[in-house]
């Protein structure tokens, strides 16, 4: 069963301009295997790339046998890879610093006698304020713009679709923020005797923000710059998860590149003798595939068989680029 009519490799050929790439989906699918091997196979095409994770259970310096983390390194001899897992400690504490800041501001602006450390506390207590922060970081190294191919190694789906659909998040936020910060600063300029304009770093901070968020949700918005690829097993609790989740991302505005079915066992390997644990195995996939093809039609980008050994290094990460990008 061909279930490929558009791959990775024509997808990418017809997308010139197409700079970041996600890959993301329901946990131990092989999401840091296929981002490993598209960052691999992108500087192989002559392109200055950065592989990053942004799942706080980082696992690139495993895959790729080398400490990647908390800043860039060549990796796989390839003198144009570059991986990074983000530090999320450092990143979290360097939020934490800011916030603080900002809210110490704000209480002396407002005459406010408190304590800024249990305001501090409250805002960093959100379960999502670990996500905002790897968001900002992700965004960081995306603004720098140093190269020419980003790869991004998300959390598993559900986090993955909160981090990207940040920016549409804090721009609602940030709106309903400059317009109290607007009322607050004119109520207070006229109860002033004074007509001196007063300097309002906080309102600056703001306006800075929402342009960054702005610019933000237009690149991962741009199905010409962005493409978000889930991986899935031939299982039907990983094809329930990405099924549920693109919906999610469509309603985001956030482009999906297609779906990748990675660990399908190979019928060529099956001869007389083969062990009755593996052939029904591979009778439950055959049913799975049956589904994804009914369900993804023309999104199935690539088929990566299930390999004897797990992948790790770059000998295995050159073995799954040729099933990722594969020519058909």
């Amino acid at each position: 069963m061909n279930l490929i009519t558009n791959s990775m490799t024509n997808f990418m050929i017809a997308r010139p301009k197409l700079k970041y790439i996600f890959f993301g989906g329901k946990g131990g699918v092989g999401k840091t295997v296929m981002a490993g091997a598209a960052a691999l196979w992108a500087a192989k095409q002559g392109k200055k790339t950065l592989l990053a994770s942004t799942n706080p259970v980082h696992s690139l310096s495993s895959l790729l046998e080398q400490d990647v983390f908390g800043k860039p390194a060549v990796v796989c001899d390839e003198n144009k890879c570059y991986a990074f897992e983000i530090d999320t400690k450092d990143t979290i504490e360097r939020s934490k610093n800011e916030i603080r800041e900002k809210i110490n501001w704000f209480l002396k602006f407002a005459d406010i006698s408190a304590n800024a450390g249990e305001f501090v506390e409250t805002a960093t207590m959100n379960p999502a304020f670990e996500e905002s922060a790897m968001f900002e970081n992700m965004m960081d190294l995306i603004f720098k713009d140093e190269y020419d191919f980003y790869v991004f190694d998300t959390a598993p789906t559900a986090n993955a679709r909160r981090l990207l659909g940040m920016s549409k998040v804090y721009s609602l936020w940030v709106n309903k923020m400059l317009k109290s910060r607007d009322e607050a600063k004119s109520l207070r300029e006229l109860l002033s005797f004074s007509r001196k304009k007063e300097k309002d770093p906080l309102l600056d901070y703001l306006l800075n923000f929402k342009e960054r968020m702005d610019c933000s949700k237009k690149l991962l918005t741009d199905a010409n710059l962005t493409s978000f690829f889930f991986v899935t097993l031939p299982e039907s609790l990983p094809i329930a998860v990405i099924t549920r989740f693109i919906s999610w991302f469509h309603e985001f505005g956030i482009p999906v590149g297609g779906v990748i079915v990675n660990g399908l066992i190979q019928k060529n390997q099956v001869e007389k003798g083969t062990a009755e644990f593996v052939l029904n195995r591979i009778k439950m996939q055959d049913s799975h595939m049956e589904k994804i093809r009914d369900l993804f039609g023309d999104n199935v980008r690539a088929i990566v068989p299930l390999f004897e050994t797990e992948i790790k290094g770059a000998k295995m990460l050159n073995r799954t680029i040729e099933h990722l990008f594969k020519y058909c």
